[in-house]
């Protein structure tokens, strides 16, 4: 599996001094829980950090913080784990849980932002591959029958189980 079709390629930008409002308002109507949070610098625009909708609700609400005079750059601010595009999903897993978070960002060559997948990005894509296995289980157990005959029945040995109440 390639994490470049796993990753969401449209990705939601708060500058850094926007509001925690304003990030929250960005959420909502983008229907996503993440926002890279960005700074201009002489070379462009630079992700600096994330920010989770469970950031603005364990540190900002949870604090009391003032969301239209908070800055956004203040939860994001060195909360950024990236990973090359070409990583694997082992690759991005083993990221994930070294930087205990649930999300991390892309690069393409050049650095330049190619992505972004979260936690539950992998795991419904893992699930997807698991689901397409089963079939193919379920086809040999049903298969088997087929084309070994059974073998001769045997007697069990009379085993006592002293956990099971006898009547």
């Amino acid at each position: 599996m390639n994490i470049a079709d796993i990753c969401t390629r449209e990705v939601v930008v708060a500058d850094r001094d926007s509001s925690l409002q304003r990030a929250a308002e960005l959420m909502r109507e983008n229907h996503v829980g993440t926002l890279l949070v960005t700074a201009g610098s002489s070379g462009g625009m630079q992700a600096v950090g994330i920010v989770t909708d469970r950031d603005l609700v364990i540190e900002a609400m949870a604090r009391g913080l003032d969301a239209a005079r908070t800055e956004v750059g203040q939860l994001a601010d060195g909360k950024l784990a990236a990973v090359q595009a070409a990583a694997s999903v082992d690759e991005s897993s083993a990221t994930m849980k070294e930087r205990g978070v649930g999300c991390l960002i892309f690069a393409a060559d050049g650095g330049r932002l190619f992505g972004v997948v979260s936690l539950a990005d992998l795991l419904a894509a893992l699930a997807h591959e698991l689901a397409a296995l089963a079939p193919a289980v379920r086809s040999g157990i049903e298969r088997e029958p087929a084309e070994r005959p059974p073998l001769p029945a045997r007697e069990l040995a009379a085993v006592h189980i002293p956990a099971y109440p006898t009547a």
